[in-house]
């Protein structure tokens, strides 16, 4: 697949966008066209219901952290334990920081690393309101983290690996902060059909988690290029009918699908 927008351009495109929805507050238009009238634009709440929370994990967590945003739920597959040491890649809002403070307690910790100034200021706001001593928010890039090495047990992230334009360092930037050990569990959107070229060269739809997705075989073999090992990618065969709600103009489940991703720092 040839390339659409640059590295420059693509950078700029996610981070108008992610600033857009931070300083407009949480009207769940992440990855959803608003414009579309799809269902995953109604709110927050349904949007999560689609993408696999609980009603218990939506209503755990106060004010506008959740922005609706995403394409799974990275806690639900990260098997989180007390006292352990939690990194979200791409934190947004804050909504799955939050999930996963209350799951390793007072005697763990979270770090959540956003590119957007907005977003980050938003998140740190959440925390406030959530009482969440111990969850943290930085303000950086996933390809180079503001975090030590060997200093985490896990990294979470919710459909933000896609829309790196440099994912093989973003892989390296993981294995490099992870303990011995430690795990990747990622919701993200793999590609399963070759991407129109008007479509790659769009900043929308690069910036709305279509075209950036990479395949499974290639994310396997950046995964192992960086060094893990036991790399699962699980496709989910119901995630279809939110991701063709994302636009109206086209439907974008022709050409991506949400999956799980899994992976072992040795």
């Amino acid at each position: 697949m040839t390339d659409g927008l640059d590295p420059a351009e693509q950078r700029v495109a996610v981070r108008e966008r992610y600033t857009a929805i931070a300083t407009a507050g949480s009207d769940g238009d992440g990855c959803c066209d608003p414009d579309s009238g799809g269902s995953c634009c109604d709110s927050p709440a349904s949007t999560s219901e689609q993408l696999g929370y609980s009603t218990a994990e939506i209503e755990a967590v106060a004010g506008d952290a959740n922005l609706g945003l995403g394409c799974g739920n990275p806690t639900a597959i990260a098997a989180l334990r007390p006292g352990e040491t939690v990194l979200d890649l791409g934190s947004g809002g804050g909504f799955d920081c939050f999930l996963a403070g209350q799951r390793v307690g007072p005697e763990g910790s979270v770090i959540g690393v956003d590119m957007t100034p907005e977003m980050v200021e938003k998140a740190r706001e959440n925390a406030e309101e959530n009482d969440a001593e111990n969850v943290s928010f930085r303000l950086g890039e996933i390809e180079h983290l503001p975090v030590a090495d060997d200093s985490v047990d896990v990294i979470i992230s919710n459909c933000v690996i896609n829309l790196s334009a440099d994912k093989p360092r973003v892989f390296e930037e993981a294995r490099r902060v992870l303990r011995s050990g430690g795990r990747l569990t990622v919701s993200d959107v793999v590609r399963t059909a070759e991407i129109p070229e008007d479509l790659r060269a769009d900043p929308e739809s690069v910036s709305a988690c279509v075209t950036g997705a990479a395949t499974i075989r290639e994310l396997e073999a950046m995964l192992a290029a960086a060094g893990f090992e036991d790399v699962e990618i699980e496709p989910k065969d119901d995630s279809e009918e939110f991701i063709r709600e994302w636009s109206d103009e086209r439907d974008p489940s022709e050409y991506v699908v949400s999956a799980t991703i899994e992976a072992r720092k040795p």
